[in-house]
């Protein structure tokens, strides 16, 4: 049996485990992946790269498949579609010959138990090689098919982002780029650009207004990072590396990230201030905790970690008021689609209200927490109004807070694509002075 056979039989098992368990795409890759340990590094990449695109597009190849069936698929087990929706991602790929992309395809029923519908398999994909142009634009009309993104966000988006839903869903459909985080404490983002040119001869640009970003021609596997086991360079999106500057924390104050996992924020926040934090990193799940500890080992960083609810603060504050606190809040995670493609297949609509009522939560219960002339910066890796502008602007009719310099009214929305970032959206918020309160 061909590699090729194996690498495709491996993916539709982790898209199948999407579809039918549930499971993020991550961890279903690497529930497949840790049983093939013998199995070369490229082909590991390959596994992933067919995974991640059959994922992406799968919105699409449900569609397409109801045109090239004659059937609906018979059965409860899903590996069939995944294989499928596999196979499909490759005949629109241009880095993949058609005639490997079928015969590998067709190969892999075997090793998947499936090898009686080789011939539907065979003769679907030959279908859409013919077909293609007027399969697809058979699907036009149809806007999740058309998008490959599910009815009901494509109806958030429209509503929300009149002007951009499209380019917003085209972005989604895009390979995310490679972003770093240069630890401003160790190197200049220049000097950095420069060795990884040097020694991997990979191009890097930097962002104006992301102090700390640079941005990779291409992807690198961390262990090949120069300095990345030494704390040179963390990976990080651009757009997540706003939260540091924003929230601007000064050496010596007392600071809450209360979300912390897994740690991209947390160790930024400590490098900006040169590490001089009386940092709190609180996170809900233990195992995620472990994350942040890591990562702050690795970068030499030291704060406070406590397994706690963020919305039950009497359960693990010390009473000590906090200068600065950051809550990036658990969302749809719907800007950051491009790299966790699963998000469209695992998200329901009933999730949004479930979502913005726990960030209203987290801002109720966190906000007594901010001393005096203090700062609290509300994140979210959203695009949803609902979870961010409307949330946000309700929580200011109160009248406790007021929106800081730091952020336009009502907040500051990155959508994805925008200079090759995620979508991420920020508000910095500070009390309202008792003169102000009262009139």
């Amino acid at each position: 049996m061909s590699a090729g056979a194996l690498t495709r039989a491996l993916a539709a098992r982790a898209v199948a485990g999407v579809l039918a368990r549930g499971q993020t795409l991550d961890a279903a890759l690497e529930a497949v992946l840790a049983q093939e340990r013998q199995l070369e590094d490229r082909d590991r990449a390959q596994v992933r790269a067919l995974a991640f695109g059959a994922v992406r597009g799968h919105h699409r190849h449900r569609a397409l498949l109801k045109l090239l069936l004659k059937k609906p698929l018979q059965g409860d087990d899903p590996t069939l579609e995944a294989l499928l929706s596999v196979g499909l991602f490759q005949l629109a790929d241009p880095d993949h010959p058609d005639h490997a992309a079928v015969s590998a395809t067709v190969a892999a029923t075997r090793l998947l138990g499936q090898e009686r519908a080789s011939g539907l398999v065979n003769a679907s994909l030959r279908r859409y090689q013919r077909e293609a142009p007027a399969l697809l634009d058979r699907l036009r009309p149809d806007g999740a098919a058309w998008f490959s993104h599910p009815a009901w966000l494509l109806d958030h988006l429209r509503a929300d982002w009149p002007e951009q839903w499209q380019e917003i869903a085209a972005a989604n459909q895009r390979h995310p780029p490679f972003w770093l985080r240069v630890n401003r404490n160790r190197a200049s983002v220049s000097d950095y650009a420069a060795r990884v040119g040097a020694e991997l001869g990979v191009g890097a640009a930097p962002l104006a207004g992301f102090p700390d970003a640079l941005r990779l021609d291409s992807p690198v596997p961390v262990q090949r990072l120069p300095g990345f086991a030494d704390g040179l360079v963390t990976v990080q999106d651009a757009a997540s590396q706003l939260a540091a500057p924003l929230l601007a924390p000064e050496p010596g104050m007392r600071v809450l990230d209360a979300c912390a996992a897994p740690g991209g924020k947390t160790t930024h926040l400590l490098e900006v201030a040169g590490g001089t934090l009386d940092l709190v990193a609180v996170d809900i799940a233990a195992d995620r905790l472990a994350l942040v500890d890591s990562n702050l080992r690795r970068l030499g960083l030291e704060a406070t970690l406590l397994t706690g609810d963020a919305t039950l603060p009497a359960s693990w504050w010390d009473g000590r008021p906090f200068d600065r606190i950051l809550v990036d809040a658990p969302c749809t995670a719907t800007g950051v689609i491009r790299r966790h493609p699963d998000i469209k297949l695992l998200r329901r609509p009933e999730d949004v209200a479930g979502f913005a009522r726990r960030q209203r939560l987290l801002l109720d219960r966190l906000w007594p927490l901010l001393a005096p002339g203090g700062r609290l910066l509300y994140s979210t890796c959203s695009l949803l109004r609902a979870e961010n502008q409307a949330l946000v602007g309700d929580f200011l009719v109160a009248g406790t807070a007021r929106l800081e310099h730091g952020t336009p009214a009502p907040g500051l929305q990155l959508l994805p694509g925008d200079r090759d970032t995620d979508g991420f959206y920020y508000a910095l918020m500070g009390p309202v002075a008792p003169a102000m309160a009262g009139g």
